[in-house]
């Protein structure tokens, strides 16, 4: 079996656009006739220059060669140009297409890939959400001070809502603005409106709920833990991402000096940058996002690294559905998995963009059993909306904090 054909689709995601503003869906066809599809998690370049690059890179080491010998495709990706370090942008590309070589390799043998990286361990996966607005609420900009991003009651209403529904743990980061300044020190009202969020939907959620507490890097180590004090007494789950992800020593340091469990990777790639993380003791739980992180094969044995430091695992996703599919197979197959991120209920353009949609019960994903990663990517809706934007995936602020 050799793949003859590759293929690219920038995927424009309409409003709110819920997991970001485009995603990147590669489409890998073998000499048989077998399709895998995959995607890419990089916000480094515009999304048309990311297709470019993938282009490159599989007209070098993907044509031609056998969706079987993912090991091989891995190092002579990751190897090129006198490369051998983790770059994220490469590493998303590879990405993609790794996880396509899976969905080929599964649909060959017609198993879940799942099945062939160790077998099923979990027969529902619980998940949880970002609080996000309703729908028609402004977003991401130009809301008001009732906005649930920025008004602690709206959002333990909101979470209550997503309690109801049957979620079991919410995610929120009310810290403040991220830059590309950071880390710096929390200002006071920063570590109020923390605490403030964190309270007021501990108390309207009770114990029916965990808080996992999101940041994007924003601070220092101390003022991580000056942040983490004031969280402590109402029992987060973790503490996502307290220090910016290039010094781990610092986020060491963090975990060091809190109760709360930290958790961090979705900026990471590679089990090189994790390895680190596990031996300094920086975080007891991974978030790999499986469209940067390398693919399948290295987040199952950043997942095996992982074990050893008794870590867990929680893949991240802020992007579309078929990365969202690679961390379903990851998790049902990892023993020390711990929760999945979802955008809500999995629903919506996610949905869309997916011939079956992925199923969701009560608070859990349950596992296809349909070979592959276990969806088929819709392409008339993908070829429906194309992106034409000029903005990254992902943007932060280009000036300091005031």
């Amino acid at each position: 079996m050799k793949i003859t054909d590759f293929e690219t689709f920038v995927v424009a995601n309409p409003p709110p656009r819920f997991g970001g503003r485009y995603f990147i869906f590669v489409k890998l066809t073998t000499d048989d006739g077998i399709v895998g599809y995959g995607e890419i998690y990089a916000a480094t370049f515009g999304p048309h220059t990311i297709a470019a690059m993938a282009l490159d890179v599989a007209e070098r080491h993907l044509i031609g060669h056998n969706p079987f010998h993912i090991e091989r495709l891995w190092r002579n990706v990751y190897g090129s140009g006198y490369n051998l370090r983790p770059d994220p942008s490469l590493l998303g590309v590879l990405s993609g297409m790794e996880m396509a070589c899976w969905d080929i390799v599964g649909k060959a043998c017609d198993k879940p890939v799942y099945e062939l990286l160790g077998g099923q361990v979990h027969e529902g996966l619980r998940s949880y959400t970002y609080i996000y607005p309703h729908e028609g609420d402004a977003y991401p900009a130009d809301y008001d001070e009732s906005h649930v991003y920025v008004n602690a009651d709206t959002a333990a209403e909101r979470a209550l809502d997503y309690v109801e529904q049957g979620f079991t743990a919410v995610k929120f980061d009310p810290a403040g603005t991220y830059t590309v300044y950071d880390g710096g020190m929390p200002t006071l009202e920063e570590l109020d409106r923390s605490e403030r969020f964190v309270r007021t939907i501990r108390e309207a959620v009770g114990d029916r709920a965990d808080l996992l507490f999101g940041t994007h890097g924003q601070f220092t180590a101390a003022g991580a833990i000056r942040l983490a004090r004031r969280l402590e007494p109402y029992d987060p789950l973790w503490f996502e991402e307290p220090v910016p992800p290039d010094n781990v020593d610092e986020m060491a340091r963090v975990a060091r000096q809190t109760s709360i469990p930290v958790a961090t990777g979705e900026r990471l790639c590679t089990k090189q940058e994790f390895g680190r993380l596990l031996v300094q003791q920086a975080a007891s739980i991974l978030q790999m996002n499986l469209g940067r992180v390398g693919g399948l094969l290295e987040a199952k044995k950043i997942a095996g690294m992982a074990e050893v430091f008794y870590g867990q695992i929680a893949p991240h996703l802020y992007c579309g559905p078929i990365v969202g599919a690679a961390n379903i197979q990851l998790a049902t197959c990892s023993p020390n998995f711990l929760i999945l991120e979802g955008i809500e209920r999995w629903d919506g353009f996610h949905a869309d963009l997916l011939e079956v949609p992925v199923k969701w019960e009560d608070g859990y994903v349950i596992p296809s059993r349909e070979p592959g990663l276990g969806v088929v990517l819709d392409e008339e809706v993908a070829r429906a909306n194309p992106w034409d934007g000029s903005e990254l995936q992902l943007e932060i602020s280009y000036d300091p904090v005031r």
